[in-house]
């Protein structure tokens, strides 16, 4: 009985780790995608019959609901619109209309094909087959529109909610098309997996399930590294990011001649330095290879080393640095100092002002303490 009850329960789903917001904003991009599609549509194809087809709906819940799903991506509706209606589009020509079989037959033959070829060509996409669906039992209109179905209204409704959902996930700052992390650029696995498990473990147990699951090993892998960062903050949570900085901190202005701020390199053995304002407050970081590596500015290429042009700070600086709070938790520190291989992060405050720094050795020597002083106690 207690098996047959946990059966029962498996039908119904845990709850969905998303919140309101993102809900609000799966509902607001759905109902301007879908008003956007059928508009332009409608616009471009008044003279047609049929020019907004119902999967486009199904089609806009993967876009802007779950937009990092391997099914939600610019070739799986694309490519898989266009092969369900092309499929769809054969099978009533040849079984239907050829072999005189049942429309609800052919509908069949025609999504389990359309399946089949989406598979084969990595666009899968489960709206398509309602499109396939679609071009069997979709009734005289569409039947008398043949292959021009493929183009107008499923490739024509298809564009037009793929660039709905680019600009839309894109404004809120989601990573569409779901791009894969860039691996490491060395041949060797990222700091993150030498001790972990690596690519080739996540390789073995997504091909033990003998199924597809809804989620591309790059999202996987980024969720296990995170997972382990959040272990990390559970044990060193009580060590913040100030608890261990350094708090003399050797820094460059951004009026500061290119001469002086090399000498300073030099004499302090250092391979970048903080660039701050007039107000002092954090702009940028000088490195060597600013020194190094010519720039393009809006009329000329510099070459810091010798050109006329380079004769402050601010002319070969780079604009960007990594920087963290003073009380962020230190667990927080992991990913600058492993996979991106960053040597230093800086603490400044809700102003910009340079706190301190925190290199890997001051990192390494922190966790030390306090794995002494666990052992100790």
């Amino acid at each position: 009985m207690t098996e047959f009850s946990n059966w029962l329960r498996s039908f119904v789903p845990p709850p969905l780790t998303v919140s309101k917001r993102e809900i609000v904003y799966s509902c607001l991009g759905a109902l301007i995608g879908l008003m956007f599609a059928e508009w332009l549509s409608r616009y471009i194809l008044g003279e047609v019959n049929v020019w907004f087809v119902a999967p486009m709906g199904a089609s806009a819940v993967l876009l802007f609901a779950v937009p990092a799903s391997p099914l939600a991506q610019p070739w799986s509706i694309i490519g898989g619109n266009l092969v369900a209606s092309l499929v769809g589009v054969l099978c009533v020509q040849t079984m239907s209309d050829g072999l005189g079989l049942s429309l609800g037959f052919t509908a069949a033959i025609a999504v389990a094909a359309a399946i089949g070829v989406m598979f084969v060509l990595r666009c899968l996409h489960p709206p398509s087959g309602a499109v396939a669906m679609t071009a069997v039992m979709g009734g005289p209109a569409i039947h008398a529109l043949g292959y021009h179905f493929v183009v107008w209204p499923v490739l024509i409704n298809s564009l037009f909610l793929l660039l709905l959902a680019l600009i839309f996930n894109n404004a809120l700052r989601h990573r569409y098309p779901h791009r894969a992390i860039q691996p490491a650029k060395t041949q060797d696995p990222p700091p993150s997996e030498r001790l972990g498990f690596t690519s080739q473990d996540l390789d073995r147990a997504l091909s033990s399930y003998g199924e597809l699951l809804d989620i591309n090993k790059s999202d996987l892998s980024e969720l296990i590294n995170k997972a382990k960062v959040s272990s990390f903050q559970r044990q060193f949570g009580d060590v913040r990011c100030a608890d261990i900085m350094s708090k003399d901190v050797i820094t460059v202005y951004t009026t500061t001649l290119l001469t002086e701020a090399l000498t300073t390199l030099r004499e302090r053995s250092m391979m970048a330095l903080p660039v701050i304002d007039d107000q002092d407050r954090l702009v940028g970081m000088l490195s060597i290879q600013d020194f190094l590596v010519p720039r393009r500015d809006s009329t000329h290429i510099i070459n810091p080393l010798e050109d006329q042009w380079a004769n402050a700070v601010i002319d070969i600086m780079s604009h960007s640095a990594p920087t963290v709070e003073g009380s962020q938790p230190i667990g927080d520190l992991v990913q600058f100092f492993s996979d991106q291989g960053l040597h230093y992060v800086l603490i400044v405050d809700e102003a910009k002002h340079i706190q301190g720094i925190i290199t890997q050795s001051d990192l390494v020597a922190a966790l030390l303490e306090v794995k002494l002083a666990e052992a100790m106690a």
